[in-house]
Order: C-alpha cells, then sequence, then structure tokens
C-alpha cells in the first residue's frame, strides 16, 4: 500500500523513468475561470443597446422630416397618372412635373385668395355695424331692466378693463409665435413640395434603383404594388375632385338662388372642404354658408341646412358608389375605422391619407386570397331556413283564418 503523508494524501509514486508528476497548482479550480466569449458577449450587448439608443433619438428627432416625406410620396403617387400621361406623349417628366405643381398653386392660391377676400369683406362688414349691434343690445336691456345705459360708458368701461389690457399684452408678445409657426409651415410646404417633385419627376429612376437591389421575383412585386399604389391614390384624388365639383355647382345654384353674397367662393369652400376632409369635412362645409346666409335672412340659413342634409344623403348613396366603384371601392365602415386609426398615428395628415393607403393594401393583398363560391344557403342572405314540411309564417295565418271561417259558418248554421 502507497504510504500515507502527513496530510492524509497519498504519496505520489514515482514514474518509471524516476521523475514525479509535476504538482496541479492548489490557487483556483480550472472550472472557475471567465469564459472568453463573455467580454466579448458584454460589448456586443452595450453596443447594441447603444445603437438601440442612437436609432431611437435620431428617429423622434427626424419624425417630422419622416412625414413630410411620407406626404411628398402620397402626392407624387397623385399626380403619377398626369404626368405619366403627358410624359407618353413626348413631354419630359420634369417639365411635366412642373406643369401639374403650376396649376395645382394656381388653383391653391387663387382659392386663397377668394376666401381671403370674402372672410376680410365680412370681417369689414361686422366692424362697421357693430356700433348698431351695440345700440340695438343697449336697447333691448335698458328697455327690459329699467337700466340708463349709454354706448359711451360701454365703450369706456371696455377700453379700461383688465380684461382687454391683458389681452392685448397677450397678443403683442405671442406675435412672435406666430409668426414662428407661419414661418415653420412655408418651410414644411415648401419641403413636402420639393420631395413632391423629385420623386414625381424622377419616378422611373427610383423604380429602378429600388428594384437593382431586389432579385426577379421580388422586384415584380415591388412594381405591382408601385402600380396599385399609383392607381388607387390618383384614382382617390380624382373622384374626390369630381365629387367636388359637382358639389361645389349644386351648392352654388342654391346660395345663388337664395341671392347670398359670395356664393361663388362659397361653392368652392364647400365643395373642398366636404370632400377632402374625411368625417368632420361635411360638417365644418356646410357651417359657413349657413352663417352667411343667416345675416341675410335666418330662413335662408334653414333652407341651406335642408339642402346640405338632402345633397349629403344623394352623396353618400348615389353618386359616390357609382364614381369609386373601380378606384377605392372600400367598405364604408372601414373607411371610417382607417380615419380614425389614421387620425391616431398622425393626426391630420394620417386622415388625409389614411383612405387611399386602406385601399391600396386591400388591392395588394386581394391577389393572395384565394375565393371560394359561396353556397347557397338561406342563412348567407339573412334568412333562416325552416324545418322541411312545416308551413310558413303566412301559410300558417291562412290557414288560422280559414279555421275561424268554418267556426263561424258552423255557429250560424245551428243557430238557423
Amino acid at each position: 500500500m502507497a504510504p500515507i503523508d502527513e496530510t492524509g494524501q497519498a504519496a505520489q509514486q514515482a514514474s518509471p523513468s524516476g521523475t514525479a508528476p509535476p504538482a496541479r497548482p492548489r490557487g483556483r479550480a480550472s472550472g472557475a475561470r471567465m469564459p472568453r466569449w463573455l467580454p466579448r458577449a458584454m460589448v456586443l450587448a452595450l453596443a447594441l443597446i447603444a445603437v438601440f439608443q442612437l436609432g431611437s433619438w435620431a428617429f423622434h428627432q427626424l419624425t417630422g422630416l419622416l412625414i413630410n416625406i411620407l406626404i411628398a410620396f402620397f402626392m407624387a403617387l397623385a399626380i403619377e397618372p398626369a404626368v405619366s400621361w403627358m410624359a407618353s406623349r413626348g413631354m419630359r417628366r420634369g417639365a411635366a412635373t412642373g406643369i401639374v405643381f403650376l396649376a395645382v398653386i394656381i388653383a391653391s392660391a387663387g382659392f386663397v385668395t377668394l376666401l381671403g377676400s370674402m372672410l376680410a369683406g365680412q370681417i369689414i362688414t361686422m366692424v362697421e355695424g357693430f356700433p348698431g349691434y351695440l345700440d340695438s343690445v343697449i336697447n333691448w336691456i335698458n328697455a327690459h331692466f329699467d337700466t340708463d345705459l349709454k354706448r359711451v360708458d360701454v365703450q369706456e368701461g371696455l377700453l379700461r378693463s383688465d380684461w382687454l389690457r391683458n389681452y392685448v399684452q397677450n397678443s403683442a408678445t405671442g406675435v412672435l409665435d406666430v409668426s414662428t409657426q407661419v414661418l415653420g409651415g412655408l418651410f414644411q410646404l415648401l419641403t413636402i413640395t420639393l420631395f413632391a417633385f423629385y420623386f414625381a419627376a424622377d419616378g422611373p429612376r427610383l423604380r429602378r434603383a429600388l428594384c437593382s437591389v431586389l432579385p426577379p421575383a421580388r422586384q415584380a412585386e415591388v412594381l405591382r404594388a408601385w402600380e396599385i399604389a399609383v392607381n388607387k391614390t390618383g384614382g382617390y384624388l380624382y373622384s374626390r375632385g369630381l365629387m367636388a365639383l359637382i358639389s361645389g355647382i349644386a351648392h352654388y345654384i342654391l346660395l345663388e338662388t337664395l341671392s347670398v353674397p359670395y356664393a361663388p367662393v362659397l361653392a368652392v369652400w364647400v365643395g373642398l372642404v366636404s370632400q377632402f376632409i374625411p368625417t368632420i369635412g361635411t360638417y365644418l362645409a356646410g357651417a359657413l354658408p349657413m352663417l352667411i346666409a343667416f345675416t341675410v335672412d335666418p330662413w335662408y340659413a334653414l333652407w341651406a341646412l335642408v339642402f346640405v342634409l338632402i345633397y349629403q344623403q344623394f352623396e353618400n348613396y348615389m353618386l359616390q358608389p357609382k364614381l369609386t366603384a373601380k378606384t377605392v371601392d372600400i367598405h364604408p365602415a372601414v373607411a371610417f375605422g382607417s380615419v380614425i386609426a389614421g387620425t391616431a398615428l398622425l393626426g391630420a395628415v394620417g386622415a388625409l391619407i389614411a383612405i387611399p393607403a386602406v385601399a391600396t393594401l386591400q388591392a395588394f393583398l386581394g391577389a393572395y386570397v384565394r375565393r371560394y363560391d359561396v353556397t347557397d344557403d338561406p342563412r348567407v342572405d339573412g334568412n333562416h331556413r325552416r324545418e322541411p314540411g312545416r308551413p310558413g309564417a303566412l301559410m300558417r295565418a291562412r290557414r288560422l283564418w280559414e279555421r275561424l271561417r268554418e267556426t263561424e259558418r258552423s255557429s250560424t248554421a245551428e243557430r238557423q
């Protein structure tokens, strides 16, 4: 048996060559050593967290620019059919895009100018007639409450009031903020216009650059999705424009018949706002003509309200289904839900582009959904199938009536 040393361990026997094997170090166990991959994994995890934080910060900083690019992209899709039509007849795409944008700018500037002149005229009329309105109110108060108010006293009290002084001070300090917002809006509009011009003018080059990094099968899908988006967005814009024209003409005839001032401008206002502002556009569009008609005669405002309601039903059930059947044929509930979702995500911009975006997605996915023939089950049309041999409700009522008639005849015969 091998000798035992004082520590209780067996003495190591000498090797055949006479040399003792090397002793194992007693510092730390070999299993406690740090794996070689752990430092690299920690560095990689920290790098991924840093990249995520940087990307999140950059996305929040560039949200406004991304929204502008999205708006510009849909604008380019909307004018793509007109640009392609002119380009197919020998005109350069840049010149065709410029002509389309020039026409849109001229139409928008003319509408804003007419609307501004109308509002300015109404404001001037209200300011000029304010003393008369004030006198009528003062006379009514003096007659019903036995007071002795005068217009001069009311004006002096109003001019010396703390409310007016604070309002003027706040308005003076807010002029700079309003100017900043106006300049920011103009810069945003310029940015959207430039991106839309580049997307429309360089559309073929953009599609070629996008398809160059994709395999042939994916290229066909991308081009097909692009074509569907162009057709749906352009069709949505043109169908809405046609309905706006019809609505404007109809309301112009009404306002001109009622002798309401600024009938052409109000008709253009009703046509554009009711068609291009989803959900609440109809109510916003009809409020202004009714207000102007009320200044002429309160009954005219009532006639305008009745006409707006009747025309809205005519448009919803007869005009719109025929004009949008081949462009953006989506269910009204889906359109309403898409507008709400777009508003929640992107605000007013999302509300404007929600319907063409959903129509594009529906048309693109429709090619990949397999459809089957529907069975001839009465429950499909909402009819309940009755059991075989069981008469219907009409037949049972008829038999009951015949039975009552027979009972009445028998009782009459017995009496005789």
